[in-house]
């Protein structure tokens, strides 16, 4: 039975109302005193299923399991979307028949199909543009060391819904029957779940998240993708069992985190990691922000200060942008190491944002991020601060230069996260802050309009710096080329003479 929600280990009770969720009408039928309701649930489940949008795919192989004596039904996610009229990807199926089998009914139909899970019993299948995954109903044991089933077989559907993560996930509809006689199986009441936006477990939690830890994670995907609500028992399990998810190995915790936040509602998924633990074990950097003060004293702590941030980035987005969440979300995380008591009375955490920097980087590294979304994201948080730099405004042509200069392709974003960065309720101040940084964009504007911004070089190359003075090439052309680029900066562009003249100039100090 799924229980109702309420407050429980710090998370919100209150349940996002599901504006997309369209739920077919059924019929009702004529009263009858002596019907058995559980019969009656049954008929109205049944009779939802031909309301749904199953794909012609899945009739076609439907009659081909049917024709080879074998069960198949589509099953979970894929139902679970159905039922929300999400936008489905690759179908998901499950049956009596084993993977040899399979690939024998699929054979001549199919396009293409792969077997590397075939060991654990599941057939890839593609026909036209659609792919699916046909998986042999399972009855699988944990050694509950790692997350690795010992694969075993099973011989019905039910005993397969049980083993998997979440009741909204445990539903099928049966597509080896002709369409009018196809039956909704729900053993594990997801399709009440789904209506009350609740996340429960088939099984009983504690067992669910000791063979595969990662469905904490999963969880919290789910609270940020869908909105739900974890039953009470779910997060108790949660907080019980968070260092069970050093089991999972950084790659897969790290895909839940980013499909995390990438979804709908990211500062839901992370309160529940943070109130129930699993963030120590995923993002440890993010809870340790609760320690921290924010220097506007205006927020209960950084932590929140920071959940606010990403909300407002996520705002401005044009679609999820998961470099921008992740600065957004870890702008500040420098700040518990460098808190300071200042003299008067105010906190101060001078050059969190070097040090921030530091920390995002051997955190997305440990969470085997690629190379390029551990730059830029890093990147961002040590830039974060540099508007803030220049006072109320007061922008030089080599102040803006630089700005651009160091943002380079990232300076969409660092719009953006500079512009949510601003949480305080002191609405002068925050009216202020923002027409400080129009004025910064229009500057910017400017100057692109005057100079190439977005290729800023010096006025020399170095085939004309070795040239020019008559040395070969090695480590005193280089110094030459930093220092014409510095001058480019803060002069802007000079003509050909009055470059060589510089050059000149640095030359009789420097290579004597």
């Amino acid at each position: 039975m799924v229980t109702s929600p309420r407050r429980a280990g710090g998370f919100p009770a209150t349940r996002v109302r599901h504006a997309h969720v369209h739920w077919p009408a059924v019929s009702a039928p004529p009263v009858i005193t002596d019907v058995d309701p559980a019969a009656l649930r049954r008929a109205q489940e049944n009779a939802l299923v031909e309301l749904l949008d199953i794909p012609a795919v899945a009739d076609e192989l439907g009659e081909r399991f049917r024709a080879a004596g074998h069960e198949l039904y589509l099953v979970g996610g894929s139902v679970r979307d159905a039922l929300l009229r999400r936008g489905q990807s690759d179908l998901d199926f499950t049956t009596d028949a084993r993977p040899e089998a399979v690939l024998e009914i699929v054979a001549g139909w199919a396009d293409a199909t792969w077997d590397t899970g075939i060991e654990f019993g599941t057939v890839g299948v593609r026909r036209g543009d659609e792919t699916l995954e046909i998986t042999t109903f399972r009855a699988d044991a944990y050694d509950r060391r790692s997350r690795n089933p010992v694969v075993r077989f099973g011989d019905t559907l039910e005993a397969d819904l049980v083993r998997r993560d979440f009741t909204v996930n445990a539903m099928a509809v049966e597509v080896h029957a002709p369409r009018g006689d196809r039956r909704f199986v729900d053993p594990y009441g997801g399709l009440a779940a789904l209506h009350a936006g609740v996340l429960d477990t088939p099984a009983a939690p504690e067992e669910s998240f000791a063979d595969d830890p990662l469905r904490m994670l999963r969880a919290a995907r789910f609270v940020s993708q869908l909105g739900f609500t974890p039953a009470d028992r779910v997060v108790e399990a949660m907080q019980a069992m968070a260092g069970e998810l050093t089991r999972i190995t950084r790659e897969r915790v790290q895909a839940e985190f980013s499909k995390l936040l990438l979804g709908a509602h990211p500062r839901r998924g992370i309160e529940l990691l943070v109130d129930t633990g699993p963030a120590e074990y995923v993002v440890p950097e993010v809870p340790a922000m609760r320690l921290a003060i924010d220097e506007h004293m205006q927020h209960k702590d950084v932590y929140t200060h920071s959940l606010v941030v990403m909300e407002q980035a996520i705002e401005q987005e044009e679609s999820p942008d998961l470099v921008l969440r992740l600065a957004a979300l870890l702008h500040d995380v420098g700040k518990p190491a460098t808190r300071r008591k200042e003299p008067d009375g105010r906190v101060s955490f001078h050059h969190h944002e070097v040090v921030g920097a530091k920390m995002v980087r051997k955190r997305l590294r440990e969470l085997r991020y690629p190379k390029a979304v551990i730059d830029d994201v890093a990147q961002l948080v040590y830039l974060h601060l540099r508007f803030h730099g220049y006072g109320k405004g007061e922008w030089t042509d080599s102040a803006v230069r630089r700005y651009v200069t160091d943002a380079g392709p990232l300076l969409e974003r660092l719009h953006k996260l500079v512009r949510s960065d601003c949480t305080t309720r002191n609405r002068r101040r925050a009216a202020a802050l923002q027409r400080s940084y129009d004025s910064l964009e229009n500057r910017i504007a400017e100057l692109r309009k005057q100079e190439e911004l977005d290729s800023i070089r010096p006025d020399l190359d170095g085939n004309a710096i070795m040239e020019i003075l008559g040395i070969p090439p090695g480590p005193q052309v280089g110094k030459a080329y930093k220092h014409l680029l510095a001058l480019r900066m803060e002069q802007g562009p000079l003509t050909r003479d009055q470059a060589e003249e510089a050059l000149r100039s640095w030359a009789a100090e420097n290579l004597r």
